[in-house]
């Protein structure tokens, strides 16, 4: 189990799972507006769907991109030693581990409602999409933004499955693709020098480290106004959220001030404002 959980990198739900029950909680208080307030029972129902399709759905996102990465990996010193390159998972079981994240999600996503089935292939073409763009795009960093700012839009359709009342969870989903991809080129500094040797494209590799983080810097601060856009669409007057959103800015900052500490902003900071933005959102609700 170490070796399989290891290879889809379980740890990453840290970054994934917050907002896509941020999602969740923008879709209940959308119902509620409008007089159809789910039951405990069926919130409980759903939400358990929701973190098996979210379960689903990343491991077969991780499956492919280490499918579709290992020659790269097997050249690159800091991803040498992950299990398909390094010998210590057997390519058939890479594609067992697929398959079985696959029929997860469609079940997930089937048991949800009409809509959520209907949608679930666009999230996996990006996932097969996304480990492609770095041979031939320095914005390959959106794609991978792009992959986890799907989930919060698709937890508010698991509630709530047609667009009206929708503005919140799609500013939401802007939030998590700008975020995410301002971390991806933090974290891509590591491999600067790599992707230079090998003909790769990202932004460290075509601008250089202190430029790319220059960069990052920009998506943050763009991040962070639309974070208040959440605020202010469906949160407006409440202080604590207010109060939960200045955090949220802060740790921002701190990410890019941490950003030479890799480990520290991209797996500590990280973590953290993923909670906090999931905390921001859940007190926005309950007191809007």
């Amino acid at each position: 189990m170490k070796k399989y959980f290891s290879f889809v990198k379980i740890e990453h739900t840290l970054f994934s799972l917050p907002m896509i029950y941020a999602g969740m909680a923008l879709g209940l208080h959308a119902d509620r507006l409008q007089g159809m307030a789910l039951g405990p029972g069926e919130i409980v129902r759903i939400g358990l769907l929701v973190l098996a399709a979210a379960t689903g759905a990343r491991t077969a996102g991780f499956a492919m991109n280490r499918i579709i990465d290992r020659t790269i990996d097997a050249k690159n010193p800091r991803t040498s030693m992950r299990e398909l390159p390094s010998g210590r998972m057997r390519l058939s079981q890479a594609y067992y581990v697929l398959i079985g994240a696959l029929a997860l999600y469609f079940a997930s996503a089937a048991s949800l409602n009409p809509l959520c089935f209907a949608l679930c292939p666009i999230p996996l073409a990006v996932f097969c999409i996304y480990p492609f763009m770095k041979r031939f795009t320095s914005f390959s960093h959106f794609g991978l933004g792009a992959s986890l700012a799907l989930g919060p839009l698709g937890a508010y359709f698991a509630v709530r499955p047609q667009l009206d009342g929708a503005l919140p969870a799609v500013l939401l989903s802007l939030f998590t693709w700008l975020w995410a991809s301002g971390f991806d080129i933090i974290y891509s500094t590591s491999d600067e020098a790599f992707d230079k040797r090998e003909g790769l494209f990202s932004i460290p590799a075509r601008f250089g480290s202190g430029r790319a983080l220059q960069i990052s810097g920009l998506i943050h601060f763009l991040s962070f106004f639309v974070l208040v856009g959440v605020y202010l669409v469906a949160f407006r007057g409440s202080l604590t959220a207010g109060t939960l959103l200045a955090v949220s800015g802060v740790l921002l900052y701190l990410e890019q001030k941490k950003s030479a500490d890799v480990e520290l902003a991209f797996f500590k900071i990280n973590a953290v404002l993923g909670f906090v933005v999931l905390l921001f959102v859940i007190v926005g609700v309950s007191l809007a």
